[in-house]
């Protein structure tokens, strides 16, 4: 099974050449959403009230989730949504996790240059039935269906990361906010979209103030 984090991977970069669909700033801010989003998904964590609190500390399997729930448990502080975000986006965290689905046969990594000179490293689709399930389910819920909270929270991310208007162009707007709004969710749950979207979108705007400020003073 996929965690919310590799199926944003999946359906952020090019099926054929393996190509990033987004920018590094918006695609790592997605992953790290993504992997507070499994624990909260998965009932490791809270997120109402604008604070991640720890509802069960023990291990779930997963190695990159483990660490992060780990930090999370140690953590003196309770901190918001926003924070551990902005922690968890990291490229070393998304090259992590491409690895794994390239050791799982899923995708192909593959060293090029762009132009000749700059070096590239390109995710090309191996095995394109773990993605397509992913996109069907999506494609399922944008068309209509009653959404579960684990494809409520990845459109969120995907929205909150501008992911979904490459993977998806022609998905319904309207359809999208009703989503990531919760409005078909109990309380609960929509608190667990609403803190995943608005965490996400402040881990893309910190990044890209960054960015800006780097390439300014370059």
């Amino acid at each position: 099974m996929t965690t919310i984090a590799e199926e944003v991977l999946l359906l952020a970069y090019d099926e054929r050449e393996g190509r990033q669909l987004v920018s590094s700033t918006e695609l790592d801010a997605a992953v790290g959403g993504a992997v507070l989003a499994e624990l909260a998904v998965g009932g490791r964590i809270d997120l109402a009230d604008r604070k991640v609190t720890v509802r069960d500390g023990a291990p779930t399997g997963d190695e990159e989730l483990d660490t992060t729930l780990a930090r999370i448990v140690a953590e003196p502080k309770t901190r918001k949504p926003e924070w551990w975000v902005r922690r968890l986006t990291s490229a070393k965290l998304r090259r992590r996790l491409l690895s794994r689905l390239t050791e799982r046969g899923v995708l192909g990594e593959e060293q090029r240059r762009v132009l000749g000179i700059f070096p590239s490293t390109r995710y090309p689709e191996r095995d394109p039935s773990v993605e397509r399930g992913v996109r069907e389910r999506v494609r399922d819920v944008l068309s209509g269906a009653d959404p579960d909270e684990r494809i409520a929270v990845l459109i969120a991310i995907l929205h909150a990361a501008r992911i979904d208007r490459k993977a998806f162009p022609g998905a319904s707007k309207e359809r999208i906010k009703e989503i990531t709004e919760g409005r078909w969710a109990g309380e609960a749950v929509a608190k667990t979209i609403a803190a995943v979207n608005a965490a996400v979108m402040s881990a893309v705007i910190a990044g890209a103030v960054v960015a800006g400020s780097s390439g300014g003073s370059g």
